[in-house]
This record gives C-alpha cells, sequence and structure tokens, in this order.
C-alpha cells in the first residue's frame, strides 16, 4: 500500500495533474469573482463561502480522469486486479493519494484566498475545517466516478456529468459551514453532517468502484 501511494504521488506530480493545476484553477477563480460582481467588501464577504466551496470543488474535478486513465493505458490496471492487495484498499489508496496532492493544497490556500474575498475572520477556522472534512469525500467520490469511465474514450464530460449530482450534498453541507462560521453563527449542526457523509463515503465508495472496475474490465 506505501508503495502504491508513493507511486500515485510520483506520477500524480510528473503529469502535471497535481496540486499545481488545482491550485492555479482555484486561485483564478477566486481573483476572477471580484471582477464580475464588483469590488463591494459586503457583497464579497456574503458570497465568499460559497464561491471558495465552489472553486475547491471544480479544481478538485479538474485531475479525476486521471485517476485511472494512466494506468489503463501502461497495463498497470490489470495488475492490480490481481495484486494480493484487495482491489478496495487500492483504489482507496488511489484516492488518498489523489487528495494529497489536490485536496490537501486547496485546504491549505484556501484561508489565504479567503482573505481576497473579504470573508469575515470568525469564517477562516471553519472554512479550514469544512475543505479539511470535505474535500476527502470529493476524491472518493471522483474515484467512483473513474471508476465507471475507465476505458471509455473521451470519457472525461460523462465522468463530470456523472460525479457533480453526487458532489452536491458535500457543497451543500461544506458552504454552509463556513457560511455559518463567518457569520458567527453555530456551525456544529452542518459540520457533523459533512463529517457523517465524509466518513460513509469513505466507507462505502471504495467496494462500490472496485465492484464496477471488476465488471467493466471483464
Amino acid at each position: 500500500m506505501k508503495a502504491l501511494l508513493l507511486r500515485d504521488l510520483r506520477l500524480a506530480l510528473r503529469a502535471g495533474g497535481g496540486f499545481g493545476l488545482g491550485l492555479a484553477f482555484f486561485l483564478i477563480v477566486t481573483m476572477l469573482v471580484p471582477f464580475s460582481v464588483g469590488p463591494e467588501a459586503t457583497l464579497l464577504r456574503a458570497i465568499a463561502p460559497g464561491v471558495l466551496w465552489l472553486g475547491a470543488l471544480l479544481a478538485c474535478l479538474l485531475s479525476l480522469d486521471r485517476l485511472l486513465a494512466l494506468d489503463l493505458e501502461d497495463g498497470s490496471l490489470e495488475l492490480l486486479l490481481t495484486a494480493p492487495l484487495p482491489l478496495e484498499g487500492a483504489l482507496a489508496i488511489k484516492a488518498l493519494a489523489h487528495w494529497l496532492t489536490t485536496g490537501l493544497p486547496l485546504v491549505l490556500a484556501a484561508p489565504f484566498l479567503g482573505v481576497m474575498l473579504q470573508l469575515a475572520a470568525p469564517g477562516h477556522l471553519w472554512l479550514l475545517a469544512s475543505l479539511a472534512l470535505g474535500t476527502p469525500a470529493l476524491s472518493v467520490i471522483g474515484m467512483f466516478g473513474a471508476a465507471l469511465t475507465v476505458g471509455i474514450k473521451r470519457g472525461g464530460l460523462l465522468l463530470s456529468l456523472l460525479v457533480l449530482p453526487l458532489y452536491i450534498p458535500t457543497l451543500i453541507f461544506g458552504a454552509e459551514v463556513a457560511r455559518r462560521g463567518a457569520a458567527g453563527l453555530d456551525a456544529s449542526t452542518p459540520l457533523l453532517m459533512l463529517a457523517g457523509l465524509t466518513l460513509a463515503v469513505v466507507a462505502l465508495m471504495p467496494f462500490a468502484a472496485a465492484a464496477v472496475l471488476r465488471m467493466g474490465l471483464r
């Protein structure tokens, strides 16, 4: 499992689809918002939680089509099916590698980008907590979508269409945590809902992705 994790981290960085692309996209989205809605601090402060969460979600979406495509091209995906490591564990490790190279940098950068959008000071910690809890679910759900579309020519668009509806609950609870925290309200309820959703996704989705992948490669 450690060898697979290190391999995927190296591949993500070498392929250019790791934290650099997602982080650059996140930064561009954050910088463009004031140009589109105006520089009024009150308006930016109100929309900052939703914009930051939506930017993080779309940034995670950018590299999902590479989760299994590279393994299919070089033949290592078939080896994973016959390896001693259960396929469910291998897919969970690949989702972890995606989060480390894409989700984690977004989590660390979000509070700094929140300053650009005039996010209220109390909201920075809540934004950090919500992204830290929610982005692992985005990576695991993305792994399920990648398993559904692996082997399909130009399946990137289909992958986005399949995954985006599954992302909606995470987006709702994550943005609500940041919004309530920025407003000085109690954000514990949506935070617990987000944590429960992430735990359920992490526990169940690797098994669903493995089942779909086995059927797709027969």
